[in-house]
């Protein structure tokens, strides 16, 4: 039997990290002849928080849920500035 172990799930969304603004973004804004900057911008607005998560958010995310004092059981935690159409 195991013991004292909690798993905790982190569910990101779009975070601004060099990923999306990768390889597949610059060609998505190339095909529509637009800048990366400008397809970004664009998806941005369609997410419900207006923006994309920013990396520090998610390490702060990561740090409260590897907090010793934090609650022991199993969760799971949506970062997707409001996407999610639901609830877990």
């Amino acid at each position: 039997m195991i013991a004292n172990v909690t798993i905790n799930g982190l569910l990101p969304g779009p975070f601004d990290t060099d990923r999306l603004r990768g390889p597949v973004s610059k060609l998505d804004a190339d095909k529509r002849g637009i800048t990366v900057d400008q397809l970004l911008a664009e998806r941005a607005k369609l997410n419900p928080a207006g923006r994309f998560g920013d990396p520090e958010e998610f390490g702060l995310a990561c740090a409260f849920l590897c907090a010793p004092r934090r609650a022991s059981s199993p969760t799971e935690h949506l970062l997707d500035g409001g996407a999610y159409p639901g609830t877990l």
